[in-house]
């Protein structure tokens, strides 16, 4: 790839929350060449979309935004505090819209891209700003996720146990282990270093922030928001064995968005930017391609 300019901003949220943001692009990039914004996961980190930013870059073409979602990785909670107060997914909406609009130059047509908790920020941006789907927001990948009725409070008093948690400020470290990460989070032989990855990101996550944001993801539903995401090309991928997100939401999904494109990734967990990255990278290139962005798309789509 070309020389790459990388920066480190702040985008500081409608509530003061600071958002850790990292852009990457060719040097030589034009301002209205396509920008692609990644959203991550519960309890990860901008460093989970690594591997997919990554050849991204290395076909060119494009500008590759991660950020850190509040109260993960370097982003804090509102007002700067790293103590989370009632967190919401839809907030998480309002924070990518503020991502999308600081980091997107004029002109350049953006693609969202989510993972797990990601693909649900993304969907509840949607309903927060359709007017900017089909405008400014050209295409969607929705990777491991789900638009609502996640499992929820079974077990008895699971629900004073998360609300206890959000009054932890540790972080779990050791307590995560490789097992359980490889077991609960990954499919069929994973890399190791994959799950060693994924792992340190969930050990460096605080316990107050796993427990706000575990109540939201429960509360979460946007089905209303897909028709306005519908206005733009979607990929959807989930892996088989995803036990986090399983394959009847990403199903949900498609049938909620008769267009979108569904694909079901045999042998794979809930990691796919890790366990299939080339195949996440080939379904943001097919976005920006199906969307006609500029004439960018075909530098992107060609490895």
């Amino acid at each position: 790839a070309d020389a790459l300019r990388v920066s480190r901003t702040t985008v500081t949220a409608a509530d003061g929350a600071r958002l850790a943001v990292f852009t990457a692009e060719p040097a030589d990039l034009a301002p209205d060449a396509p920008t692609v914004v990644m959203s991550h996961g519960w309890t990860l980190s901008h460093r989970s979309w690594e591997p997919v930013a990554q050849r991204l870059l290395d076909r060119g073409g494009v500008r590759v935004v991660l950020w850190d979602q509040r109260g993960h990785g370097d982003s804090t909670f509102a007002g700067g505090r790293m103590r989370p107060g009632d967190e919401t997914v839809r907030a998480l909406g309002e924070d990518l819209a503020s991502v999308v609009a600081e980091t997107a130059p004029e002109g350049s047509p953006v693609i969202v891209a989510g993972h797990s908790m990601g693909g649900m920020t993304v969907m509840a941006f949607a309903g927060l700003h359709p007017g900017l789907l089909g405008e400014k927001v050209i295409g969607a990948v929705l990777v491991s996720t789900s638009s609502g009725q996640l499992r929820g409070f079974t077990v008895p008093g699971e629900k004073w146990i998360v609300k206890a948690l959000k009054h932890v400020p540790l972080r779990p470290g050791r307590l995560v282990t490789l097992a359980s990460q490889r077991r609960g989070g990954f499919g069929i032989d994973p890399r190791d270093e994959d799950v060693r990855a994924a792992r340190d990101q969930i050990a460096a996550t605080r316990i107050s922030t796993s427990g706000a944001f575990y109540t939201a993801l429960m509360a979460h539903d946007e089905l209303a928001a897909l028709a306005a995401l519908s206005k733009v090309p979607v990929r959807i991928l989930v892996g088989s064995r995803d036990l986090l997100t399983p394959k009847r939401h990403s199903i949900a999904l498609a049938e909620a968005m008769p267009d979108a494109h569904l694909d079901i990734v045999d042998g794979r967990g809930h990691m796919l930017t890790y366990e299939e990255p080339d195949l996440v990278t080939d379904a943001i290139g097919d976005v920006i391609t199906q969307a006609g962005a500029n004439d960018q798309g075909s530098a992107v789509t060609s490895a």
